[in-house]
């Protein structure tokens, strides 16, 4: 992989927002994660684990591809 930008994209926000904007130290407790762990997940500068992502994908009640998804680097050089 190396550097440059993930490719691993995340609706965490908008999850958020939808269930009663809900914070994200809330979030971050009710995954087991701190608020800075989330503010970089959510930012894009981070990736989670995926027992994290699943947690996170939990708190919604959602399924994890609901939250989270994948940019191939094909689709990413496309776009430059």
């Amino acid at each position: 992989m190396g550097k440059g930008r993930p490719h691993i994209t995340n609706t965490i926000r908008v999850h958020r927002f939808n269930a009663g904007e809900m914070t994200q130290a809330a979030l971050a407790e009710k995954v087991g994660v701190t608020r800075q762990t989330i503010v970089a997940i959510e930012q894009g500068r981070y990736s989670p684990s995926l027992e994290v992502a699943f947690r996170i994908a939990d708190a919604f009640g959602v399924p994890i591809t609901a939250v989270f998804g994948w940019e191939s680097p094909a689709d990413t050089a496309e776009g430059e």
